[in-house]
């Protein structure tokens, strides 16, 4: 283990100490962090973390090392890292290479041997901020330098980040079982679960680039349409908003989760805002106020959609009845959307839950169960226009 310096800045000059932990030099971006107690596999190759510093506020990290089978997608996104205790040793028969090797071979720059606890508690008072991590030759640079790079950094609000995670070319997921049909994913950070979950319910997954048109969509004629998480400001990400508007129009049945129901909320009129230090974490308990069920769920967001938590409203921008369908119970944040005249509907969590509990996972059925509803009216139509 190395005790070279490095050295963590926040962008209100608070400045941490610690020793270098992965690839050597410097990282930039938002410091944010994540409560999870384990699953940082899954944390570090989720794309909603493109453009962050990620902080795990669990002491020990790494005792069970890196494998190929346990990737959310096909790299680690988190633009640094930051441990208390990284493990010495990697004890599990899973592993097949050390985490620190790996952050090393991806290029991942991180900081080990701070006080995580009282970071945390920093950012919750002050709110996420950019920060950067230096170490190497780095680390050498004056204090002064070192805050003037983290306050030239890009900042979260205003930023689009969906290209930079998207798949460049449409690639296709079987149906695991009958196909009730094809579903068009917009990868705008999509995680391998999601997609292992939708196929397992039946879709033939078309994964399809951020890009994508309403015409090129409307080609595939999908059975419907679905909206990943993934990084970045919504309110930076107007086109994705316009062609979930075609979509609804169409009457294409929708489902989006994390960024996609932050995208879902503007689609319908409603806006969105930066949360102080947002929810990351695999234990956070939302309200589906539906069946009055608590569950606990699996978070990765700095934004949230801002809709009246009460009652049902009329979309802002004509689609009808809209009611908030689930609600954190921490903070009375919005953390579900449920269009009542539209089959479309979103949640702001992960249910497939990779790492974390599985008590959501019932949205893909529901999802499911919204698409095969909608198809067999549709075909009672074409039934009477035949007749």
């Amino acid at each position: 283990m190395t005790h070279a310096p490095a050295y963590l800045v926040l962008e209100d000059g608070t400045r941490y100490r610690g020793r270098a932990y992965g690839a050597r030099g410097r990282a930039l971006g938002e410091a944010v962090f994540a409560t999870g107690m384990s699953g940082y596999q899954e944390t570090l190759t989720d794309p909603s973390y493109a453009g962050q510093i990620v902080v795990q506020t669990a002491p020990h990290i790494g005792n069970t090392g890196m494998n190929d089978e346990d990737p959310e997608s096909r790299r680690i996104w988190v633009d640094g890292y930051v441990v208390r205790d990284p493990s010495r040793i990697v004890s599990n028969h899973r592993a097949q290479r050390s985490l620190d090797d790996e952050l090393e071979a991806q290029g991942i720059v991180g900081i080990s041997g701070i006080d995580t606890r009282a970071l945390t508690r920093r950012l919750r008072d002050a709110g996420v901020m950019r920060a950067g991590i230096f170490s190497g030759d780095d680390a050498a640079l004056d204090p002064d330098a070192q805050l003037a790079e983290v306050r030239a950094s890009a900042a979260m609000s205003g930023r689009s980040l969906s290209a930079e995670v998207s798949v460049d070319e449409a690639m296709v997921v079987p149906a695991v079982g009958e196909s009730i049909g094809r579903l068009a994913v917009l990868d705008l950070g999509v995680k391998a679960s999601t997609l292992r979950h939708l196929a397992e319910r039946g879709f033939e997954v078309h994964v399809l680039p951020q890009s994508t048109t309403i015409d090129e969509l409307r080609a595939l004629d999908p059975v419907a349409v679905f909206y990943s998480n993934g990084p970045g400001d919504p309110a930076a990400s107007d086109a994705h908003v316009s062609l979930l508007q075609d979509v609804l129009k169409d009457g294409t049945p929708f489902f989006g989760i994390c960024f996609g129901n932050q995208l879902l909320g503007r689609a319908l009129g409603f806006g969105t805002y930066k949360l102080p230090f947002g929810h990351r974490g695999i234990n956070q308990p939302v309200l589906d106020k539906q069946t009055g069920r608590i569950e606990i769920t699996a978070h990765n967001h700095g934004f949230a959609v801002d809709a009246p938590v009460e009652g049902v409203v009329d979309s802002p921008a004509g689609f009808g009845r809209v009611e908030v369908s689930h609600v954190g119970l921490n903070d009375q944040v919005v953390e579900g959307l449920r269009a009542l005249d539209i089959p479309a509907f979103s949640v702001q969590y992960h249910p497939e839950a990779a790492a974390g509990p599985h008590d959501s996972t019932y949205l893909f059925d529901r999802f499911r169960e919204v698409v095969l509803e909608h198809v067999g009216r549709a075909a009672e139509r074409d039934d009477q226009k035949d007749a």
